[in-house]
């Protein structure tokens, strides 16, 4: 059996390269897009982010450091999920900018902006599935001895979502289709799946 590589975090990993994110990994992209509290529209991307809840649907993302997209978020209490998929990687890369907060990143990545259903941060026009979310909760992370850290979790409850009619196929949505871009770990690495690498599991009785 080899041996293993360990460490404590706090001490440091000791390697070229942080591997906690390419361990749990790959992971979707939280694209998110807000508007300021002076209508100056935000789109950016974070790869800590998930879906935590069916009913009401409720996704989440991570900001380390009280960035644009969530001061947007507390002062209008909404925002939209943009999927990422594997045509729109370069625009997501570009959004990944830091620029100052009056910069629009949808004129940054040359996206078109699409009106929301029933919030006011607008779409990604090209993105195939957007939701729309109106903020439920902000949680600042703390370590195991209840100090702060500067990380938020802001999660949204979905209000409204919209999918491309090409993705679905006999009334079941088809995840190949959008071929959704994953984000992997290191300084640079994506993913995307195909169908070879389809497998089915059902639940046991």
């Amino acid at each position: 059996m080899n041996g293993f590589h360990s460490y404590a975090p706090g001490d440091g990993h000791g390697l070229a390269h942080d591997p906690l994110n390419s361990i749990v990994a790959p992971r979707p992209i939280g694209w998110i897009s807000t508007l300021s509290a002076d209508g100056i529209a935000n789109l950016a991307p974070y790869s800590f982010f998930n879906l935590f809840n069916y009913r009401p649907p409720i996704l989440g993302f991570a900001s380390t450091g009280w960035k644009d997209s969530v001061r947007n978020i507390q002062a209008t209490g909404e925002f939209v999920w943009n999927l990422v998929s594997e045509d729109l990687g370069p625009a997501m890369n570009a959004t990944c900018a830091s620029v100052p907060p009056d910069v629009d990143e949808f004129a940054l990545a040359g996206l078109e902006a699409a009106p929301s259903s029933v919030v006011k941060p607008p779409r990604v026009a090209t993105s195939k599935v957007t939701f729309e979310c109106r903020l439920s909760q902000f949680i600042r992370l703390q370590k195991a001895d209840g100090g702060d850290i500067d990380t938020w979790l802001a999660l949204g409850e979905v209000v409204m979502i919209h999918i491309a009619q090409d993705l679905i196929v006999d009334g079941v949505y088809d995840t190949l289709k959008s071929r959704p871009l994953l984000r992997g770990g290191g300084p640079a690495d994506y993913f995307t799946i195909d169908e070879s690498r389809r497998l089915r599991m059902t639940r046991p009785a």
